[in-house]
């Protein structure tokens, strides 16, 4: 872009990189102070769960200006330009409809769920709130924008934001009135309440269909939640209430910091050096380049979380090391190793499966290593196989180039061995761990091997921040579903059910991992977690399935899912990425899909393989 920025851009990216600074630089302080000088900082889990706040709804803003919320994105598929303008103008009215609520829902909160002196170290509580109403505001806004530009009436987009407001009015009866509402208030809350339970079903059925034109699936998620508590006669505000609960969790602040992280890693010269590092020493072996793609993939998207970040990142250094293979099969390694690190720490859904169960992250750390571990070995016997077969040429072994190599990214390979000691002998929490990622990899990357300026970092963090934004904007709305779901009891209703109709506690595993690949497909995996696996839990304790082993399940679905025709992530990534037609990448991705398929199957029926580290802990 040229020309100079608008200065409220520049503040919202101030805001975002100031909060990722203070949450790497306050936990680190404060475990040095408790380790050295048995001291902590002062107020540090306060002030750092509500720089969350603030570092959500300001990545939130910019990524809606960027138009890079997570949707399912089928309409770019779509041929005809003036359709796929129509079909986005459609999603964005919804989003402008939707936010407008949260906005409102927003105000409510503060002034009836924040006491005005409940205090955030000698900063009222009140003040940072004021970050939600303000930031969905701006979404609501941006999304109206983005309805005009492509090619909706002005008057549409004002239309949608006062229908919205008016939809409001439960929420802003109880910001003039607090909960001492009039009685004309009452009476239209009521009917606000009646005419929800009568038109949820449908207006359910209209959001998923939303979905699936590219509305963004936080607006989704939101509206569903929306629609369930008000026509369930609750209060509409508690969806912002549920918003200031999920984005002021410590355990999440571990989320951005090895997203951070991980981008740090991806923006240097770090995956470079670990080609050459891991070709030295596996290039001689048949199938060796198969073995260098698919454990650099594991352990970059084991930092980032993201599957498609992966993909991105390292796709063009790894088809190039690949290019001795059928450019068909190089592509569907690629696309089918992106995911594989998700079953590795410090992998971000692990940390929120344990966040949504309530299971020892620990444990879900430590049963996710010995079915990644098969899942990576299935795909490398599977590329040597191929190797054999084809005649690929080897590498010589050179003992002079191996030791070379890994003197060069020594410091890389030592990052996963550093912070899982740390967080296994107790000297770390989870989000010490995630900060001193962040330190380490700045010291490596920036200090030593000066491959990022100290300019050039706020690049890295304008990139990573869109991935935040997108992830804690679902997460947050996820909260309020998963708030009514838990609140209705339907997990219990259902697991009821279920073990009425289906007694088998084999058949059931069967019947799960069908309805978790299909889920694979249409959701992603932060929403499903925080969605699914709340329904999912008292199903497993029903059938007697370990936490852990369901945690564990769920994962490895999701991954299969990824790769799953005809809406897998994965598929539309790589098939962007490479510039190859979607079809043509799902038909390459199918020998590995086959494979990944068969791994869940072994690490459904086989338990041990997830629980057996978990006794040693």
């Amino acid at each position: 872009m040229t020309g100079k920025r608008p200065l409220h851009w520049i503040i919202e990216e101030g805001i975002c990189h100031i909060s990722l600074f203070l949450l790497t630089v306050i936990p680190i302080t404060d475990s040095l102070l408790r380790l050295f000088l048995r001291s902590r900082f002062p107020a540090a889990p306060a002030l750092t769960a509500h720089l969350l706040l603030a570092l959500g709804l300001a990545s939130g803003m910019i990524t809606t200006r960027r138009g890079d919320h997570l949707s399912i994105g089928l309409p770019q598929y779509i041929g005809s330009e003036k359709i796929k303008g129509r079909l986005s103008a459609a999603g964005a009215l919804v989003s402008v409809f939707f936010v407008t609520i949260f906005a409102w829902c927003s105000v409510s909160f503060i002034r009836v769920g924040l006491y005005p002196m409940q205090m955030v170290g000698f900063i009222p509580d009140r003040l940072i709130a004021l970050v939600m109403p303000l930031g969905y505001a701006v979404m609501a806004f941006r999304f109206a924008r983005q309805a005009f530009a492509s090619g909706a009436k002005a008057a549409l987009c004002v239309s949608a934001a006062v229908l919205g407001t008016v939809c409001s009015l439960p929420a802003i009866f109880k910001f003039i009135w607090g909960i001492d509402l009039p009685d004309f208030a009452w009476t239209l809350s009521d009917g606000f309440r009646f005419a929800a339970d009568w038109i949820r079903a449908p207006a359910i059925a209209a959001l998923a269909a939303a979905a699936l034109i590219g509305t963004p699936l936080f607006v989704i998620i939101g509206g569903m939640a929306l629609l369930l508590l008000q026509g369930s006669w609750g209060e509409i505000d508690i969806v912002a209430n549920q918003v200031y609960t999920a984005l002021t969790q410590n355990n999440l602040i571990a989320i951005p910091l090895f997203t951070l992280a991980g981008f740090i890693l991806s923006e240097s010269r770090a995956g470079e050096r670990l080609v050459e590092t891991f070709k030295s020493f596996f290039g001689w072996i048949p199938g060796g380049m198969i073995v260098v793609t698919v454990i650099l993939c594991a352990f970059f998207t084991s930092f980032t979380g993201a599957s498609g970040v992966t993909i991105l990142a390292m796709g063009g250094i790894l088809l190039t090391v690949l290019k001795d293979y059928p450019e068909k099969f190089a592509i569907g390694l690629l696309t089918a190793s992106g995911s594989i690190g998700l079953l590795f720490p410090p992998s971000l859904p692990i940390l929120l499966v344990g966040a949504a169960t309530r299971t020892n992250t620990a444990h879900l750390f430590l049963g996710g290593i010995l079915p990644g571990l098969v899942l990576v070995a299935a795909m490398i016997v599977f590329g040597i196989t191929v190797s054999v077969r084809g005649h690929i040429q080897i590498i010589p072994f050179s003992l002079k180039k191996a030791a070379q190599g890994l003197r060069g990214s020594f410091l890389e390979i030592l990052l996963p061995v550093f912070l899982i000691t740390g967080y296994f002998t107790g000297l770390f929490s989870l989000v010490e761990v995630g900060a001193a990622a962040v330190i380490y990899v700045f010291i490596v990357e920036v200090v030593i091997y000066r491959e990022i300026s100290l300019k050039g970092m706020a690049g890295v963090f304008s990139k990573a921040v869109p991935i935040i934004g997108g992830v804690l904007s679902i997460l947050a709305l996820a909260q309020a579903l998963s708030y009514y779901i838990v609140d209705s009891r339907a997990p219990e209703y259902f697991a009821r059910w279920m073990q009425s109709a289906i007694s088998s506690k084999w058949v059931f595993l069967l019947i799960l991992n069908l309805a978790l690949l299909v889920t694979g497909c249409l959701i992603d995996i932060f929403s499903a977690i925080m969605i699914i696996l709340p329904l999912l839990s008292p199903l497993g304790e029903a059938y007697g399935i370990n936490p852990v082993h369901l945690g564990i399940i769920f994962l490895i679905n999701m991954e299969a899912g990824f790769l799953t025709p005809p809406v897998g992530l994965n598929l539309f990534l790589a098939s962007y990425h490479f510039r190859r037609p979607f079809a043509e990448t799902s038909r390459n991705v199918l020998p590995f899909l086959a494979i990944q398929l068969a791994v869940v199957l072994i690490v459904t029926y086989l338990p041990q393989l997830s629980l057996l580290l978990t006794r040693l802990y």
